[in-house]
């Protein structure tokens, strides 16, 4: 190994998800190379005799030439510390990885939001992260999520629904999947984002290598939303992290009532910018950026349409429900709920529940924040 960046790959292979340790040896050795070859007692000295004589022992062992071969058979690359196209947002943070590993297009200087939440989002939770993420993503700015189930699957289908760019930060290596039942998911956005990590191939999903990854989440971001979490949800971790990073928080309010709402009001009560739609965001990251609003030629809704919606306003409600409160045959009732599907203004969801969109409050004339 000869290259700066074959000794930050190195190091990013020895110390995964060990920054702060790492960059604490780099503040002593003075760069990755002579970190690399501090004798025994110094490194002994820093990490005390255990750990550096397993240091010592993975990094005799350490074979680059075998790791570069994996990371190739896996389809994947590596940008390092030494590299330009490095992101230029982590590089800022106290500990960023020594090296990323990546598969798909990786974007040099690009803007980007977080958004984030709980994993067990509720309907209106998981609509609204969607919805967020795709207004942001059809501006052109990156989403970046965590590829958890919930707020961060939602956000990352948003972003890719609307034809824009989003970001997965995994807490494994890039060959495994957390959860699984994202693989095709994750899949998707490799091919049409980017899915990034630092943790080497083989990885698996260790508890403690969330929050880690959290860091990384709101250091490629310019500002983190928050759209729904509990007390110990890690989106309230992440929001943490990047107040740390001085980058800007905002959150959706939610329901008082609702558990899931905790994280997001408390936010607010701190201080962190509201947000009702994607312009909100934009606006708070000094973006101009447009999005349509009520304007001449939007669909005009007729009376029964309006009044179904008007039912959707507090709660989802199933076909039945809606039957019987509108008090009208069943199949006027749902050829109109298969009309405003189609045009976006209600998402169905799993149990036969209709919610309202944002965009249905558009048609109806209505400020969309």
């Amino acid at each position: 190994m000869q290259q700066e960046r074959d000794f930050y790959l190195a190091w990013q292979l020895l110390l995964p998800g060990q920054s702060r340790r790492l960059h604490g040896l780099l503040a002593v050795a003075g760069s990755p190379r002579e970190a690399f070859i501090l004798p025994f007692p110094r490194l002994a000295a820093l990490l005390g005799e255990r750990g550096a004589a397993e240091l010592v022992r993975r990094r005799d062992a350490l074979d680059i030439k075998r790791e570069l071969d994996k990371l190739k058979q896996a389809g994947a690359g590596f940008v390092t510390l030494a590299d330009e196209d490095y992101p230029a947002l982590l590089r800022e943070i106290p500990d960023p990885p020594a090296a990323l590993f990546y598969r798909g297009n990786l974007v040099a200087g690009e803007v980007a939001v977080a958004i984030v939440g709980t994993r067990r989002c509720s309907h209106y939770g998981c609509m609204v992260a969607e919805e967020l993420a795709g207004e942001i993503a059809g501006a052109g700015v990156a989403v970046v999520s965590g590829l958890a189930r919930g707020v961060d699957a939602a956000a990352h289908r948003g972003a890719l629904a609307a034809g824009g760019r989003t970001i997965a930060v995994l807490g494994t290596g890039l060959d495994t999947c957390y959860p699984r039942e994202n693989q095709q998911l994750l899949e998707e956005i490799a091919s049409r984002g980017l899915v990034l990590t630092e943790f080497p191939l083989c990885m698996p999903p260790e508890p403690w290598h969330f929050p880690v990854r959290n860091r990384i989440i709101a250091g490629l971001s310019q500002a983190v939303v928050v759209v729904e979490a509990g007390r110990r949800s890690g989106a309230l971790i992440t929001a943490d992290l990047a107040l740390e990073q001085g980058r800007e928080v905002m959150a959706v309010p939610g329901n008082i009532t609702s558990p899931l709402s905790f994280g997001p009001n408390w936010l607010l009560k701190q201080g962190a910018r509201p947000v009702t739609s994607g312009l909100d965001v934009l606006e708070g990251i000094s973006q101009t950026v447009l999005f349509p609003a009520a304007c001449p030629g939007r669909p005009v809704l007729d009376e029964f349409e309006t009044a179904l919606l008007t039912l959707l306003d507090d709660e989802a409600l199933t076909q039945e429900e809606i039957i019987r409160r509108l008090k009208a045959p069943a199949h006027k009732v749902l050829s109109v709920l298969v009309y405003l599907e189609l045009k976006g203004f209600v998402r169905a969801f799993p149990g036969g529940l209709y919610v309202k969109t944002r965009r249905a409050a558009l048609a109806e004339g209505e400020s969309p924040s």
